[in-house]
Parts: C-alpha cells; sequence; structure tokens
C-alpha cells in the first residue's frame, strides 16, 4: 500500500473512548522495546507518528492511527519488563483484552518479536490467544539487520521448525535497513481486502 496518509487519531482506555469501527483495523502487540514504535513509522513513512521511546513501557494506552482513510493501527501497550508501576501493569491486562474481545472491526494483530532473542513465553501467550478473539497474528520478528547472514538462515529454519511453516514465511523487519515493508504489507492487505488500494 502506498501511504498517502498517516495521523494519530486518539488514544483510549475502554470501548467507550473508541474510534468509530468504520474501517478494518490491525493492532500491533510486543514485549516492551522490542521496536514497535519504530515498525509502525517505517511501516507508514513517517518518522514520529509514533513516538519512539528507549525507556521501556512508555506506550500504556491504547493509540489509534488513521492510514489513508482506509485502515486503522492500533498501537498497543508492550508487555514483559516495562519500568512501570504494578498497578499500571495490572489495568493494562484487562484494557487489552477487553479490546481484543470487542473490537468488532480487528482483523489481524501484528506479534513483534526480536528476532536475536527468539520467542518467548509471553510471545506465545500472545499469539495463541489471537485465535481465541478471532484475530489472524502475524507472525514478524525485528532487528533482524543484527545478526550476520548465516547466523539469520539458521535461526530463521528454527522459527520456520517451530511454528511448522517455511523458512520465506517467518517475516524479518529491519527499521533500520528498511527491509520487510513490502512483505509485512502484504499480509495486512490480504487479511484486511486492502488490495486494490
Amino acid at each position: 500500500m502506498k501511504v498517502k496518509k498517516a495521523e494519530f487519531i486518539k488514544s483510549a482506555t475502554k470501548a467507550s473512548q473508541f474510534p468509530p469501527a468504520d474501517r478494518p483495523e490491525v493492532a500491533f502487540a510486543g514485549r516492551s522495546n522490542v521496536g514497535k514504535s519504530s515498525l509502525i513509522n517505517t511501516l507508514v513513512n513517517r518518522k514520529d507518528l509514533v513516538k519512539v521511546s528507549g525507556r521501556p513501557g512508555r506506550t500504556q494506552l491504547l493509540n489509534f492511527f488513521n492510514v489513508n482513510d482506509v485502515l486503522n493501527f492500533v498501537d498497543l501497550p508492550g508487555y514483559g519488563f516495562a519500568k512501570v508501576p504494578l498497578e499500571v501493569k495490572r489495568q493494562w491486562q484487562p484494557m487489552i483484552e477487553g479490546y481484543l474481545a470487542n473490537r468488532p472491526n480487528l482483523i489481524a494483530m501484528v506479534c513483534i518479536m526480536d528476532f536475536r532473542r527468539g520467542v518467548q513465553d509471553d510471545d506465545l501467550a500472545l499469539i495463541h490467544a489471537a485465535p481465541h478473539f478471532k484475530v489472524q497474528p502475524i507472525l514478524v520478528f525485528t532487528k533482524a539487520d543484527k545478526l550476520k547472514k548465516q547466523e539469520t538462515v539458521r535461526k530463521r529454519a528454527e522459527l520456520a521448525k517451530q511454528f511448522g511453516v517455511k523458512a520465506e514465511e517467518i517475516l524479518l523487519f529491519s527499521s533500520l535497513k528498511k527491509t520487510g515493508i513490502p512483505e509485512l504489507w502484504q499480509r495486512i492487505e490480504e487479511l484486511t481486502g486492502l488490495t486494490e488500494q
């Protein structure tokens, strides 16, 4: 998709605050500091649509973005070792689960993982939860530029075996090298039916 427009809509914590469910929606989820904000910015070709922070746990709300007036992106709070108060973390789970369970236009969730670290237990929990919410997971591994070619091939093959897919189906992404953008857009377009845009 050629992105002509990408803008912040609003932040929210509950359904009554969400924007209208009038176009397909794709959520982005991952551990804190996995490169989620950078991935979204790279995908829509904007430098600072989503605020990038070196401090884990910066995203504490559901942040909605409009892409080309035909699609919404939703940035979910990161999980894992976010440096935020425990009480805030406790509020995230019902907020995120409430969103996943009750958003009728939510089609897919981009599950973002650090390629160097592989799949963690909480990543697996998220991936396995997606079908329960009738949401299609798209598995993306960021920071793919950090490994040498031989190591990349080996690690990709391991992940493919783990998920029972072909190696080329493991989506590798690098915001720095701008790799993986067409492949991820293709998956999003296929799932949302926006291939004609």
